[in-house]
């Protein structure tokens, strides 16, 4: 793992115990629950442009401390942590890295725009509330971002991460949202979204209500899907996603690194239509532990306190 110089410098009060400010500075609010630090929210990162700046979440912990995401792993430095983006918003990579040309494959174009923080409309210990701009490589805007970032206690050992991302067409027009396998890469590459890059000793376990393994996730649209793995330090750890839209899809991998999408465009483009806000609600379960899936459907039963 690469840890991300900005995100990891500071000390982490929340793998302690001790309270914490979660306003403190404009570039890293934080999430809070029960007086622990939870997560950073990086709004403003200092990137390459190659690595798709985006404001993401990073370090995201456990209650206990243990670290569930990474930020710029060597193997795919455009990794942020958990945070939305696509690779191809009206031609536009808004991903990072390479971009998937048909006939030809991945190639380094110069096309990569930015996810830009515009405006604060709230900002507490337990939630963050504002307002992006998702802009071409000309800084012209494609989409408009309202985002509300939210934890909340799931029991003594949990906390969940809500995530409402409401999209609206800048241009005018619709605006198209695809993905290298909607532009002709095959294998079930259909990523781009809501994305977690999770950080794991050793290869993590995947499962839905009815299936395991990447090979048989991937591409699914199972109402939930888990992730368990070792951290770093070897603390075990479960995180339970929810939020498929219409049409959304699991992209899943777990071999080549530990990742999970809900995927906008996994088979076919996508639209934001003008005049029509696209609406996405993803809900992380963040939870100390292995869980079953038994333990699973007990704690979506339950839900945040």
């Amino acid at each position: 793992m690469t840890a991300d110089p900005r995100a990891g410098a500071a000390p982490v009060p929340g793998a302690t115990g001790h309270a914490v400010d979660p306003v403190a500075g404009d570039e890293e609010p934080r999430l809070v629950v029960a007086g622990v630090e939870v997560a950073r929210y990086v709004v403003h990162p200092d990137l390459d442009a190659r690595h798709g700046p985006r404001p993401y979440l990073h370090p995201v912990r456990t209650r206990a401390g243990v670290p569930v995401t990474d930020a710029l792993p060597a193997d795919h430095v455009w990794h942020l942590g958990a945070s939305l983006a696509v690779q191809d918003v009206d031609g536009a990579n808004l991903w990072g890295g390479r971009t998937y040309v048909r006939d030809a494959g991945y190639t380094w174009r110069d096309d990569h725009g930015v996810i830009a923080h515009t405006g604060w409309r709230a900002r507490a210990a337990d939630r963050l509330d504002h307002d992006l701009e998702w802009r071409d490589r000309a800084g012209r805007p494609l989409l408009r971002e309202r985002r509300r970032l939210a934890a909340a206690p799931a029991g003594p050992d949990a906390w969940w991460l809500d995530v409402n991302a409401t999209l609206t067409a800048a241009t005018g027009r619709d605006v198209h949202l695809g993905s290298p396998a909607t532009n002709g890469r095959p294998g079930g590459a259909g990523y781009g979204g809501f994305f977690w890059r999770a950080v794991a000793d050793g290869e993590p376990e995947v499962f839905t209500g009815d299936a395991a393994r990447e090979e048989a996730v991937n591409g699914s649209a199972a109402p939930w899907l888990a992730l368990t793995a070792a951290g770093p330090g070897g603390g075990a750890y479960t995180l339970v996603f929810t939020g498929l839209g219409p049409g959304d899809r699991w992209f899943v991998r777990t071999a080549m690194y530990p990742g999970v999408c809900v995927a906008y465009a996994f088979e076919r483009p996508a639209v934001v239509a003008a005049g029509r806000p696209r609406r996405n609600r993803h809900r992380v379960l963040v939870a100390d532990g292995r869980l079953d899936r038994a333990a699973v459907a007990d704690r979506l039963a339950e839900g945040p306190e």
